[in-house]
């Protein structure tokens, strides 16, 4: 039985950066909602928006301007803050009697009583209202793109109940953004935000499998599906084959951006942290893989200066 969220303690996340802002600062009543949110976890907003950002910078260098729209990013950054807390108490609502079960989530809002089932609810579909306002300050054809990726958003939940790729399908969700930078700017999607979107997707099934190793042993008490526990031993290899294609994919789409050799530059530094990552990656070490999942902000951000110098000179 769940305990009464108002004596219920709120309790910081194992996963969550020691220190980090959130947990200092924020006021007690607000933390399980955070938590819920990850607002706490900030690493997964990156990744939601990293490919935003990409998506709008080749759009820049692909329509000659110096430089993404400004005001693009700044949306971009709102509604991947939203939408990512929404979609993380989306999949906890889903989850929370699969996650009282892991050692790693159990201490989450819901299965832990800080926050109810209804309470939860109501937060979602706040979330999702300010993502909803983000998007409707777009083009029509953006405002279509962004509906459209609702339906990746919903079924991931069940996903690894289903399927040892639940990694795929999250790739499908949150690679989304390299189809909306490039429509919000352009009012159109062509051949390079699809290549792009499509290396999204291989670049997220790396990370995740990096970041699913975690759970591993929880994960096969439960009858859990991942692609860390279907690669096993063999998940170094498989995460080089999913980077490397990723950044073929990249590198095509950069090309048929236009870009140039700044371009080209940033997607060989980000290809050396894909080796960085590759080389000190144990699947059975579960502390060094949180560390390496959280550095793909920083990939991310290698890539985000190359497109923008890149547009820029």
């Amino acid at each position: 039985m769940q305990q009464d969220p108002q004596i219920t303690p709120s309790i910081a996340q194992p996963d969550a950066p020691a220190g980090n802002l959130f947990d200092r600062y924020a006021p007690a009543a607000l933390k399980p909602y955070g938590r819920l949110a990850r607002w706490d976890r900030p690493i997964g907003w990156w990744l939601l928006l990293l490919p935003c950002w990409w998506s709008a910078a080749l759009a820049a260098i692909h329509a000659g301007r110096p430089f993404p729209d400004i005001w693009h990013l700044v949306l971009f950054l709102i509604g991947a803050i939203a939408m990512r807390g929404a979609g993380c108490t989306y999949n906890d609502i889903v989850d929370r009697e699969i996650d009282a079960k892991v050692a790693r989530t159990a201490t989450r809002p819901l299965p832990s009583g800080a926050v109810t089932a209804r309470q939860a609810a109501i937060f979602l579909a706040l979330q999702a209202v300010a993502g909803l306002l983000v998007l409707l300050q777009f083009n029509a054809f953006a405002i279509a793109t962004g509906i459209a990726s609702l339906g990746a958003v919903a079924i991931y939940p069940l996903m690894k109940r289903i399927t040892w790729w639940p990694q795929s399908v999250l790739g499908l969700a949150f690679s989304w953004g390299a189809l909306m930078g490039w429509a919000a700017a352009l009012g159109r999607l062509d051949a390079a935000p699809i290549l792009l979107y499509a290396g999204g997707i291989a670049w997220t099934i790396g990370y995740d499998t990096i970041y699913a190793v975690q759970d591993k042993e929880d994960d096969a008490l439960i009858g859990v599906k991942s692609t860390a526990r279907l690669f096993g031993d063999k998940a170094p290899m498989w995460v080089s084959v999913f980077f490397v294609a990723a950044t073929i994919l990249f590198a095509g789409a950069t090309w048929l951006a236009g870009g140039g050799i700044i371009a080209f530059a940033g997607l060989a530094a980000g290809a050396a942290h894909m080796v960085w990552q590759i080389r000190r990656f144990d699947p059975a070490d579960g502390t060094t893989a949180l560390r390496l999942f959280r550095s793909n902000r920083d990939y991310g951000l290698i890539l985000f200066a190359g497109f923008c110098l890149d547009a820029l000179f």
